[in-house]
This record gives structure tokens, sequence and C-alpha cells, in this order.
């Protein structure tokens, strides 16, 4: 893992905590230095595991075109926010943003390589 700034990181240990985990790394002793680590981390793809049928990594989903299954283009995913029961993508559209539950009966394909998100809405989903 690295962070913004380049300085590598080995994560020594990590646990859950309420909706986030708590990660250890070597050489970040106390709260001050772990303070010094704000802003984005990154991993490298060589370090990221093998994904399940159906499982999309967040970075994968962002910009993605969103289109409804009779054809029509909703908008583009602007982010994933990731919650206990199912994560909603955040979907920009000419008129704001509509959140949209990421689950198999409304999301009905992921194609990563097209850049496209289909989704089946119920009615009143995407009524801003």
């Amino acid at each position: 893992m690295s962070h913004e700034d380049g300085r590598e990181l080995v994560i020594e240990s990590s646990r859950p905590h309420r909706d986030r985990f708590l990660v250890r790394f070597q050489g970040i002793e106390d709260r001050v230095a772990a303070e010094g680590l704000r802003g984005a981390l990154y991993v490298s793809s060589e370090a990221l595991r093998d994904l399940e049928e159906g499982e999309f990594w967040t970075h994968e989903l962002t910009g993605c075109s969103v289109v409804a299954t009779d054809g029509h283009i909703v908008g583009t995913v602007d982010s994933v926010i990731a919650n206990p029961g199912q994560d909603l993508l955040v979907v920009a559209t000419g008129s704001g943003e509509v959140l949209v539950p990421a689950v198999a009966p409304i999301v009905v394909e992921v194609d990563v390589a097209a850049r496209r998100v289909t989704i089946d809405p119920p009615e009143g989903l995407l009524d801003l």
C-alpha cells in the first residue's frame, strides 16, 4: 500500500470497528503519526484479490454511464457509498443526484469494459 505522498506502507494489523476498519501500519506508532496519513491510500493492482462473480471495485464503477433497461440514459456513476445492507451508487443526472441501491433486482448488468451500468429502476426511484 502506498500513500499519496509516495510512502510505502505495510499493514501490521486490522480489525472491524463499527462501520469501518481500524488499521495499524508498521512504523506508525501513535495517533500523531497516523494523522499524518490523511489523504489517499493506494493498493497496487497486483495486490488486489480476485473478485467473485458480480463483485466490482468501486473505482471500476465510478464514471460508468447508467442506462435504464428501456434504453434511456440516466446519468453517470459519481461515487459509491458503502452501506451495511447494500452499497448505493450515487448517480449524477441532469436534474441532480439519485441514490441507486446496488442490488440484483435493480442493477441488472455491469459491463466494466464498456463503462456501462444497466438498471431496472422501480417506479419512483429516479424521481427527484
